[in-house]
């Protein structure tokens, strides 16, 4: 599964479930780097679930990247994170503004 997919186009949150569908990962995963990575901060509800945006979500892609791609560990991961912070926040803000052409042009062909 792809975060492009029409399915998630408009979605704000998403359940630890389709984070683990869309990252082919599982959930215990998510749990596990969501408890060792700071830069992870996904909402919890009231019951202790987590609500995961796509902020998150691509920080969890870069994480898995860095450790199941690259073979780094978790403490290697963490350090390459802090120096690479900035690059994450630009990733952030590119696609922020991927999804905003995609609904100025959506508005732009309903007009």
């Amino acid at each position: 599964m792809d975060l492009r997919d029409t399915r998630y186009a408009d979605k704000l949150y998403f359940t630890i479930g389709e984070v683990a569908d869309i990252l082919q990962i599982p959930a215990s995963m998510i749990r596990y780097w969501d408890n060792e990575f700071d830069i992870l901060k996904p909402h919890k509800t009231s019951k202790g679930d987590r609500r995961f945006t796509k902020s998150d979500i691509t920080k969890l892609q870069h994480i898995y990247h860095l450790v199941k791609e690259k073979g780094f560990t978790l403490e290697g991961a963490k350090k390459e994170l802090a120096k690479n912070d900035l690059k994450i926040e630009q990733t952030e803000v590119y696609t922020k503004l991927l999804e905003l052409r995609k609904r100025l042009i959506t508005l732009k062909n309903k007009l």
